[in-house]
């Protein structure tokens, strides 16, 4: 009977560990290319195992930005979060191409106080870094997270104001319109980070629906030394792209020069050296049929 709580309880753990990687931001338009001088369009917003399904968490609509195709200050409009998603609305009176992002940068590290060491809250940022580290602590180390959820909609033709970089963390720069995307062509995206191509960069993209299918379409690309690659799109539908760099420490888990696991039985070892710079970047692209 042990033995059989014993299975029972390590595959909870499996299930449980399984789900959180599977865990994706997203953002989901009503339409990503509109018409006429004055439509709206209206964005889900999650967090979810399944893509575009709504069954884990909303995602919070305060740090929401909308950059209209002159490269104005737009708004959202009729927010609400619910149990499992958030939903808003975007009204389109320019034409032109409109950015609708979520754009985040934090602080992450460590410090030693009384000899003993501790990491920053989470949601530090350079704003509150003062505050969050204590009179007295030494050995302070600190990184940015740079993180960008975004996506692009479009009113009569696509313009390309928008796309001007910021240099902070990981942008996508098109070659390909992200609102002229087709099924059964190919795409080509530059990717930069903090301004500079981001060359041997992985990113991710998945097909929506994927609660209805066995396979996950899931494709795996590297940028080249330009920061681009190309993407040959599949059946018509919503895309999910997601590319990250960083994460771990330097010489220590994660982080280059990471040597493996640490023997069985073995305390945890502090970590190695400032935590690396991290950057993530998502965002929902709209395939059409040809």
């Amino acid at each position: 009977m042990k033995a059989k709580y014993l299975i029972a309880g390590a595959l909870a753990a499996l299930m449980l560990s399984g789900a959180a990687q599977a865990h994706r931001q997203w953002m989901l338009p009503s339409s990503t290319t509109l018409s006429g001088t004055d439509s709206w369009v209206t964005v889900d917003a999650a967090v979810s195992n399944d893509l575009f399904y709504f069954e884990h968490f909303p995602m919070r609509t305060d740090g929401i930005a909308v950059t209209e195709p002159d490269g104005t200050t737009g708004k959202i409009e009729n927010a609400a979060t619910g149990k499992y998603r958030s939903t808003f609305d975007v009204h389109l009176t320019k034409p032109g191409t409109y950015r609708i992002a979520n754009v985040s940068t934090m602080v992450m590290g460590s410090y030693t106080l009384n000899g003993k060491q501790e990491r920053l809250p989470r949601g530090t940022t350079k704003a509150t870094l003062a505050q969050a580290i204590p009179a007295g602590a030494t050995n302070v180390q600190t990184a940015e997270a740079s993180n960008r959820n975004e996506i692009f909609v479009t009113l009569g033709a696509p313009t390309t104001t928008i796309f001007k970089p910021t240099g902070t963390g990981i942008e996508l720069v098109p070659v390909t319109h992200p609102n002229d995307l087709v099924s059964g062509e190919t795409a080509t995206f530059q990717f930069l980070l903090d301004g500079k191509p981001a060359a041997d960069l992985k990113v991710t993209v998945i097909p929506g629906g994927i609660r209805y299918r066995d396979a996950l379409g899931q494709m795996d690309l590297v940028t080249d030394k330009d920061g681009k690659l190309a993407v040959k799109w599949g059946a018509p539908g919503m895309y999910w792209l997601n590319a990250s760099t960083g994460g771990g420490r330097e010489g220590g888990p994660g982080g280059p020069g990471a040597q493996g696991g640490k023997p069985e039985g073995a305390p945890p070892a502090p970590p190695a050296g400032p935590p690396q710079k991290r950057a993530s970047y998502i965002t929902t692209l709209e395939v059409l049929a040809p």
